[in-house]
């Protein structure tokens, strides 16, 4: 089968996580013995082109615009319709799997898509479908809201013509239960569940590594709590900070460890530990490759993810329990379904600090019940969301 899969972002020149997604789906249907291409983009003009990477051609188009005009570019981006059109006359594929394309390749590539081949997929990482931004729960969103909270960068018509576009698809998918109903609320219906997955056999480290690692970021003989991915206040950035205040006046050896390209939020979060004699108990690694990013993991004691919106399905929980970590994870969005709250973690909501930091606790004090919790995520990794079940749930949809 000819499959394309479009994609705003790829490795290894970034690393969200709907990029990670794509990049392992590809891969795995490539050695499954499809024919697998990937069309992304690029906002360095010296990265365009076609490139292939662990044996997949992946064409990067040039595109860049200015943020405020999002709600018009990402109904149609001119910078990237002809040059996807005449990739997809190209190839011909029989199967067209779109997944984060609100930036730069624009919804009308659905249309275009439709016009070339005999299906279209199109993945939801996220609440964009019918927001401009992060939201709180899964509940109805007013337009009125939105348009007081973005102004100028409303667009009337955006969720409208979304819903036009997504006409040409023949399966919407969300990669959570939670994102799904958030999208029927908003009125995206008949949409599909088929959760993020990930190969825990191909999850592993060499112990040297992992003490060179321990070693670099000062972690030896320190209870380590891993914070990976983007950082910002809508992640859990700043509540993490304050649940480690509480921490370290118990565990004065604890240590949160941040994996992450640094930023502004990065930046807050260091004021807050300097401003609380707390420095020496966060550490920043800043962007690591994927071979790394093992590493951190590997080299942790329990993992955070304490998004304070609905976070769809993070990618950081299947790391974890890959990795045979434990996780505290926020309440909001799909986590609790990774998570089972007293399994293989805890559930919390992260806006109280307080509780965030007993749960961490908890976990840091018993070793035992840590390291339990970590092999209960293993094999629930194994059961419910390894990458062939992801993969094969979306070739029922491909045929």
């Amino acid at each position: 089968m000819r499959i394309l899969i479009l994609t705003d972002d790829f490795p290894p020149t970034s690393f969200g996580g709907a990029g990670i997604v794509a990049f392992n789906q590809a891969r795995e249907l490539a050695k499954m013995g499809h024919k697998v291409s990937v069309v992304t983009t690029t906002q360095n003009k010296n990265e365009e082109g076609v490139s292939v990477i662990n044996g997949l051609e992946v064409s990067r188009i040039y595109a860049n615009y200015q943020e405020r005009y999002r709600a018009y570019f990402s109904l149609y981006n001119p910078q990237t319709v002809s040059r996807i059109r005449k990739i997809l006359n190209e190839k011909k594929p029989d199967v067209v799997h779109a997944h984060n394309i609100h930036y730069y390749l624009s919804y009308h590539t659905l249309k275009t898509a439709k016009e070339v081949c005999n299906r279209v997929v199109f993945t939801a990482h996220d609440t964009l479908l019918y927001s401009y931004g992060k939201v709180k729960d899964e509940s109805h969103l007013s337009w009125r809201k939105e348009f007081k909270t973005y102004r100028f960068r409303f667009n009337l018509f955006r969720n409208i013509i979304i819903r036009r576009y997504l006409g040409y698809v023949d399966c919407v998918v969300a990669v959570s239960e939670s994102l799904a109903r958030a999208l029927n609320n908003n009125g995206i219906t008949d949409v599909s569940v088929i959760h993020n997955g990930i190969d825990a056999n191909a999850w592993t480290s060499n112990r040297e590594l992992q003490d060179e690692f321990k070693t670099k970021y000062g972690l030896k003989d320190k209870k380590v709590i891993l914070f990976s991915g983007r950082l910002s206040p809508a992640k859990g950035a700043m509540v993490t900070v304050r649940a480690l205040l509480e921490i370290i006046c118990k565990i004065p050896n604890a240590i949160l460890l941040v994996v992450g390209q640094k930023n502004k939020a990065s930046q807050a979060m260091l004021d807050m530990a300097i401003g609380s004699g707390a420095s020496g108990n966060i550490v920043f690694t800043g962007w690591l490759d994927r071979e790394k990013i093992k590493l951190a993991y590997f080299c942790s004691d329990i993992v955070v993810v304490p998004s304070i919106y609905l976070d769809p399905f993070p990618t950081v929980n299947l790391e974890a329990m890959a990795s045979k970590k434990p996780i505290v994870g926020t309440c909001w969005g799909g986590t609790s379904e990774a998570v089972l709250d007293g399994f293989n973690g805890y559930i919390v909501d992260p806006n109280n600090a307080d509780v965030l930091a007993e749960k961490i606790l908890d976990l840091l004090k018993n070793p035992e019940k840590s390291k339990k919790f970590g092999a209960n995520g293993f094999t629930k990794v194994g059961q419910d969301f390894s990458l062939a079940k992801q993969v094969d749930k979306y070739l029922s949809l491909y045929r």
